[in-house]
Protein backbone atom coordinates (compact mmCIF):
# COMPACT_ATOMS: atom_id res chain seq x y z
CA UNK A 1 0.00 0.00 0.00
CA UNK A 2 2.76 2.27 0.93
CA UNK A 3 3.97 1.63 -2.38
CA UNK A 4 1.31 2.44 -4.18
CA UNK A 5 0.93 6.15 -3.05
CA UNK A 6 4.72 6.55 -3.45
CA UNK A 7 3.98 5.98 -6.85
CA UNK A 8 1.36 8.96 -7.07
CA UNK A 9 3.44 11.26 -5.32
CA UNK A 10 6.50 10.87 -7.20
CA UNK A 11 7.21 13.68 -10.02
CA UNK A 12 4.51 16.09 -8.07
CA UNK A 13 6.06 19.33 -7.08
CA UNK A 14 2.77 21.42 -6.00
CA UNK A 15 3.31 25.26 -6.02
CA UNK A 16 5.53 27.31 -4.07
CA UNK A 17 4.36 30.10 -1.47
CA UNK A 18 6.20 32.33 -4.01
CA UNK A 19 3.78 31.57 -6.76
CA UNK A 20 0.33 31.91 -4.67
CA UNK A 21 1.72 35.26 -3.13
CA UNK A 22 1.94 36.28 -6.74
CA UNK A 23 -1.23 35.25 -7.60
CA UNK A 24 -3.27 36.80 -4.55
CA UNK A 25 -1.52 39.95 -4.98
CA UNK A 26 -2.70 39.86 -8.37
CA UNK A 27 -6.25 39.20 -7.25
CA UNK A 28 -5.79 42.33 -5.13
CA UNK A 29 -4.69 44.39 -7.59
CA UNK A 30 -7.37 43.83 -9.87
CA UNK A 31 -10.24 43.91 -6.47
CA UNK A 32 -8.96 47.31 -5.90
CA UNK A 33 -9.57 48.44 -9.21
CA UNK A 34 -13.13 46.88 -9.75
CA UNK A 35 -14.74 47.58 -6.73
CA UNK A 36 -15.05 51.07 -6.97
CA UNK A 37 -16.14 51.26 -10.43
CA UNK A 38 -19.24 48.76 -9.87
CA UNK A 39 -20.12 50.89 -6.84
CA UNK A 40 -20.22 54.19 -9.64
CA UNK A 41 -22.50 51.98 -11.92
CA UNK A 42 -24.76 50.92 -8.92
CA UNK A 43 -25.29 54.64 -8.39
CA UNK A 44 -25.68 56.08 -11.83
CA UNK A 45 -28.13 53.40 -12.26
CA UNK A 46 -30.56 54.57 -9.54
CA UNK A 47 -29.83 58.09 -11.19
CA UNK A 48 -31.31 57.29 -14.65
CA UNK A 49 -33.89 55.30 -13.50
CA UNK A 50 -35.84 58.60 -11.54
CA UNK A 51 -34.83 60.27 -14.84
CA UNK A 52 -36.80 57.93 -16.62
CA UNK A 53 -39.36 57.58 -14.64
CA UNK A 54 -39.99 61.01 -14.60
CA UNK A 55 -40.07 60.97 -18.20
CA UNK A 56 -42.48 58.62 -18.00
CA UNK A 57 -44.66 60.28 -15.96
CA UNK A 58 -44.66 63.47 -18.03
CA UNK A 59 -45.47 61.53 -21.11
CA UNK A 60 -48.72 60.17 -19.79
CA UNK A 61 -49.97 63.02 -18.44
CA UNK A 62 -49.44 64.43 -22.13
CA UNK A 63 -51.49 61.50 -22.86
CA UNK A 64 -54.17 61.63 -20.43
CA UNK A 65 -54.49 65.45 -21.14
CA UNK A 66 -54.85 64.61 -24.58
CA UNK A 67 -57.63 62.56 -24.12
CA UNK A 68 -59.70 64.93 -22.05
CA UNK A 69 -61.82 67.54 -22.63
CA UNK A 70 -60.90 70.23 -20.58
CA UNK A 71 -56.97 69.41 -21.16
CA UNK A 72 -56.43 70.57 -17.97
CA UNK A 73 -55.98 68.67 -14.43
CA UNK A 74 -59.11 68.84 -11.98
CA UNK A 75 -57.01 70.53 -9.90
CA UNK A 76 -52.84 70.72 -8.58
CA UNK A 77 -51.66 67.39 -6.98
CA UNK A 78 -49.18 68.10 -4.37
CA UNK A 79 -46.27 65.59 -3.92
CA UNK A 80 -47.71 61.92 -4.33
CA UNK A 81 -46.48 59.12 -5.23
CA UNK A 82 -50.25 57.48 -6.07
CA UNK A 83 -50.78 58.19 -9.53
CA UNK A 84 -54.47 57.50 -9.15
CA UNK A 85 -54.73 61.09 -7.50
CA UNK A 86 -54.02 62.63 -10.62
CA UNK A 87 -57.43 63.05 -12.52
CA UNK A 88 -58.74 64.94 -15.14
CA UNK A 89 -62.24 65.21 -16.77
CA UNK A 90 -63.30 63.49 -20.26
CA UNK A 91 -67.00 64.42 -21.30
CA UNK A 92 -67.81 60.59 -22.66
CA UNK A 93 -65.87 58.28 -19.97
CA UNK A 94 -66.31 60.90 -16.99
CA UNK A 95 -63.43 61.55 -14.28
CA UNK A 96 -60.03 59.83 -15.89
CA UNK A 97 -56.80 59.21 -13.56
CA UNK A 98 -53.08 59.06 -14.53
CA UNK A 99 -52.75 55.56 -13.58
CA UNK A 100 -55.04 54.09 -16.27
CA UNK A 101 -52.22 56.03 -18.69
CA UNK A 102 -48.92 54.43 -16.65
CA UNK A 103 -47.44 50.89 -16.98
CA UNK A 104 -45.16 49.09 -14.41
CA UNK A 105 -47.25 50.72 -11.42
CA UNK A 106 -47.47 48.74 -8.07
CA UNK A 107 -50.43 47.26 -7.64
CA UNK A 108 -51.85 50.10 -5.32
CA UNK A 109 -51.65 52.39 -8.17
CA UNK A 110 -48.27 54.23 -6.49
CA UNK A 111 -44.70 54.20 -8.59
CA UNK A 112 -42.13 51.49 -8.17
CA UNK A 113 -38.95 53.68 -7.36
CA UNK A 114 -40.93 55.38 -4.61
CA UNK A 115 -39.96 58.98 -6.10
CA UNK A 116 -43.08 61.89 -5.47
CA UNK A 117 -44.19 64.32 -7.87
CA UNK A 118 -45.98 67.45 -8.26
CA UNK A 119 -48.51 68.55 -10.64
CA UNK A 120 -49.56 72.27 -11.93
CA UNK A 121 -53.20 72.14 -13.37
CA UNK A 122 -51.61 72.67 -17.16
CA UNK A 123 -49.92 69.20 -16.55
CA UNK A 124 -46.09 70.69 -15.93
CA UNK A 125 -44.78 67.30 -13.38
CA UNK A 126 -41.55 68.39 -11.33
CA UNK A 127 -40.02 65.17 -9.18
CA UNK A 128 -40.23 66.05 -5.82
CA UNK A 129 -38.45 64.01 -4.17
CA UNK A 130 -36.57 60.69 -4.64
CA UNK A 131 -36.00 57.95 -1.76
Amino acid sequence: MKRLFRQFRYGEKGFTLIELLVVVAVLGVLAAVAVPNVGKFIGQGKTESYETELHNVMTATMGMLADSSTGVLDGAVAATNDLSTVLSTDAVAGDINLSMYMAGLNADSTTKSGCTYAFAVDGTVTQASTP
